[in-house]
């Protein structure tokens, strides 16, 4: 079984082949946009494996939270892929690819949203609890009881997030980022049940409403129009 997984929920993005359960990755280009680089990561990352896109058994992609421009690209990407080669589509929460890259029972993933928020959620087993949000810092709900793992760039960016949360968090890994590697790592067992969505239907996990602040929301906040 093969499929193509797609993530640019944030800079740079990155490709990813589940073959039979092996992974292979490959990071895009960081001078170039998401935009430009994904489809010639994807081409060479399947040149590697001595593979064509008619080779694939399906495309999976990161549907978010992210960067919104980001996350357009890979859907878009990856509907347009699955319609043209008539392959079933995959839809993998970023989060909770974060959350399998972390590895514990129980994790809480922080991603920069930017205009200073945070998407975060909670994870057991690998299973969400509750939904994603998106708030500043000072409002992600506390986790009970302690023990958590926290992965995600939120608490490295939000040294305030990282403080309020020390109570209950035993690890942390702020390195952890959307990886395509664990979008296949999810989207393989999931295609091995039956599972995937139409293509027409296939949508980013945008999660805040709201792409940017007004020049009036920004001075109320004392910064610059």
């Amino acid at each position: 079984m093969k499929i193509l997984a797609l993530e640019t929920a944030a800079d740079p993005g990155s490709v990813a082949l589940w073959l039979d359960g092996r992974v292979a990755v490959r990071g895009c280009a960081r001078e170039l946009s998401n935009s430009e680089a994904l489809l010639p990561t994807a081409q060479a990352a399947l040149r590697e494996e001595g593979l064509e896109f008619s080779d694939l058994d399906a495309i999976a992609f990161g549907m978010g939270p992210g960067s919104f421009t980001g996350l357009r690209v890979a859907c878009g990407v990856a509907q347009g892929l699955a319609v043209a080669l008539g392959k079933p589509l995959l839809g993998v929460g970023t989060l909770e690819a974060m959350a399998l890259a972390a590895g514990g029972e129980r994790v809480i993933v922080a991603l920069d949203a930017r205009m200073g928020e945070v998407y975060h959620g909670l994870f057991t087993d690998g299973l969400l609890r509750g939904g994603i949000g998106v708030c500043p810092p000072e409002r992600v709900p506390l986790p009970a009881p302690d023990g958590w793992l926290a992965c995600g760039d939120g608490f490295a960016k939000y040294p305030a997030l990282r403080e309020r949360l020390a109570g209950a968090v035993v690890g942390w890994r702020e390195d952890i980022l959307p990886d395509a590697g664990f979008v296949a790592r999810l989207a393989g067992p999931r295609l091995e049940r039956g599972e995937h969505i139409d293509p027409a239907m296939a949508a980013p996990l945008y999660v805040r409403d709201k792409v940017a602040r007004t020049v009036a929301e920004r001075l109320a906040e004392g910064g610059r129009a």
